[in-house]
């Protein structure tokens, strides 16, 4: 089964509960393990709030879109939005050996992505902001 599920967002905090929601039926629709649907949520949610909390200029409505499907044993997760020019993949990785209070703020979402999911890849295409993030189904 590979059906495709796209999810039309607004650019507002609100949006992250419904995120969980659409989640967890894309994984009860694919029989996906609950480990694997926690992982795929939390790495949506990090990368949703950041487009919503840094991503535009203005304070317009915008419409962000997350796609969803499953095939040959990988899940694939897409997040488009049409903000500001920003490849999450140019974040420079945090040391995370110093203590919490000797970092700077912010950079360890993009970090969780990168260490829960499989591949993680930015294209900008139309002017808009395009990240995929790809994990395998763990096989029983």
């Amino acid at each position: 089964m590979n059906e495709q599920m796209s999810i039309l967002f607004k650019n507002t905090l609100s949006e992250i509960e419904r995120l969980g929601q659409v989640v967890e039926e894309f994984a009860a629709l694919h029989h996906l393990p609950p480990p694997l649907a926690f992982e795929i949520n939390v790495a949506l949610e990090e990368i949703l709030t950041n487009v919503i909390s840094y991503g535009y200029d203005d304070s317009n409505e915008h419409d962000i879109i997350v796609r969803l499907s499953c095939n040959e044993g990988e899940v694939t997760a897409e997040v488009e939005d049409d903000g500001r020019p920003f490849n999450p993949l140019g974040a420079a990785e945090p040391d995370t050996n110093k203590l919490l209070e000797e970092r700077p703020v912010g950079g360890l979402g993009i970090h969780l992505v990168r260490k829960l999911m499989d591949r993680v890849e930015y294209r900008r295409p139309q002017g808009k902001n395009l990240l995929m993030m790809k994990k395998r189904i763990p096989t029983v």
